[in-house]
């Protein structure tokens, strides 16, 4: 087991001047917690972690360790899916945990803006909107742990980008941390800033190797006044992506969420989650729609349509705001039903909209080939192309093997995904687990783009390392 390196007497000094001699955490059980992955797949360790309160403080310390020459991890909610918040078992690194910063800097409705810190949960930011009568649209499963800094740093997605669009989209400016240690202030609630590059969108998907994010301004919108949740039953992804292009042609943005959900992934959620019951008849494929300040019986009406169509096979109609959070609950716990089922293979792909019947179609049949008894959990954001396809097998021991097996099973999705001109990362990010695959599916060229512009601003490598690059 490779030991730890100690903390430089000087720097620790500096940090605990810093941010204060509580906030720097020394003691392995103290930093434990902080340097393992949600998913329980990467185990780092850390010199310290460390707690700054403010950007000031924040600024502080990144300045210390750039003077010292030792690496930065930034750690938001720790609720990465792909390694992006863990370091590295060699233990050189400082964690640098936001969680500190918390505060709702400003809320100005008249101007549909909010001004956080980065380590607001994004529950949180989603309540202070709502407390002015606004919506901030960013909806994760993750949303009471997870925080803005980390969304912005993956570019998270969820499920009403089909309506409002990711994190870029959301995102009017941002306060970041330099890897020098100067802050850059660009918190400016401007819909028109034509003044040259748009910095903000370096750092937005950048998993902290770039900078550290410590502040942001974001969109809101009008809070719908209605919303109408419905469960569908279908027979393939095909009629999936047609009762989707059907359902915008009649209410266009009132769609806001369109989620699709395998009979498998169902199972799991009503086989390890509590109190989950199946909503309506067994079908291969359902669908979770939300419409917002849509008349309830127009889209009554249209489901009716669409029944008589023969899309649909059957549909329930929320009655109650209780009733529709059961049924999102149902779409919301895949992630944690797959995770008490043991370790899988994720994958997190997009692709155009029109391919995705062609995507599972492809992928299920070489994996099946080449797995034989291979389980498929495939759900996801319909609306936007992103489909959540992760891969396991039952029995506990054949699964071990299977893992094992992750390079040539990634090698099999990512080229069907490169085939069909998608991407092998729709939100998750890169983080450690897709690192390699980027090499193999950016050009040479895109990535010596991206090297530039790390050496530009990181020229000593020690903001988040190991990731991305």
């Amino acid at each position: 087991m490779t030991s730890t390196p100690s903390l430089p007497e000087q720097l620790a000094a500096q940090l605990a001047e810093a941010v204060g001699a509580a906030n720097v955490l020394t003691e392995p059980a103290d930093i434990a917690p902080f340097v393992i992955d949600w998913r329980g797949r990467y185990q780092g360790n850390a010199r310290c972690v460390v707690r700054p309160a403010d950007t000031a403080e924040v600024a502080a310390v990144v300045r210390a360790c750039a003077a010292a020459g030792v690496a930065i991890v930034p750690q938001g909610g720790n609720t990465s899916l792909c390694g992006a918040a863990t370091p590295d078992r060699g233990g050189r690194a400082v964690l640098l945990s936001l969680t500190r910063l918390r505060r709702i800097r400003a809320v100005d409705a008249q101007n549909n803006t909010i001004t956080v810190d980065a380590g607001c949960p994004l529950a949180a930011v989603q309540e202070a909107a709502r407390a002015v009568d606004r919506l901030f649209p960013l909806a994760l499963a993750s949303e009471g742990s997870c925080q803005i800094g980390g969304n912005l740093s993956t570019n998270a997605g969820g499920v009403q980008v089909l309506r409002y669009g990711n994190c870029r989209e959301l995102t009017l400016g941002l306060e970041v941390v330099l890897p020098n240690g100067e802050i850059w202030d660009g918190l400016r609630g401007l819909r028109k800033d034509n003044t040259g590059y748009d910095l903000k969108q370096l750092f937005i998907g950048a998993e902290g190797t770039l900078g550290i994010i410590t502040g942001a301004v974001l969109k809101l919108f009008p809070l719908p006044k209605t919303q109408t949740t419905c469960w569908l039953n279908i027979a393939t992804p095909a009629a999936a992506v047609a009762l989707l292009n059907a359902a915008k042609t009649v209410f266009d943005a009132q769609l806001t969420a369109f989620e699709l959900v395998s009979e498998t992934a169902l199972g799991l959620v009503l086989k390890n989650i509590a109190e989950s019951r199946r909503p309506a008849a067994l079908a291969p494929w359902y669908v979770l729609a939300e419409f917002s300040d849509a008349a309830g019986p127009a889209v009554e009406q249209w489901l009716g349509e669409m029944l008589d169509s023969g899309l649909l096979g059957d549909a329930v109609l929320a009655q109650s705001e209780t009733q529709a959070r059961q049924l999102w609950a149902l779409r919301e716990n895949i992630s944690e039903a797959q995770k008490i089922e043991g370790i899988s293979i994720k994958h997190d792909v997009a692709v155009p909209v029109s391919a995705i019947p062609e995507f599972l179609a492809r992928a299920d049949t070489a994996l099946a080939q080449a797995f034989p008894g291979l389980r498929v959990v495939a759900f996801g954001h319909v609306g936007d192309g992103n489909l959540h396809y992760n891969l396991s097998q039952a029995d506990a021991q054949e699964n071990t093997a299977f893992i094992a097996s992750q390079p040539a099973v990634n090698r099999l999705v990512h080229d069907t995904v490169a085939a069909l001109n998608g991407s092998i990362s729709a939100e998750h990010g890169i983080g450690q687990l897709k690192r390699e695959e980027l090499r193999r599916y950016k050009s040479p060229l895109e990535m010596t783009l991206m090297r530039a512009i790390k050496q530009a601003l990181d020229p000593q490598g020690l903001m988040n390392p190991g990731k991305v690059l």
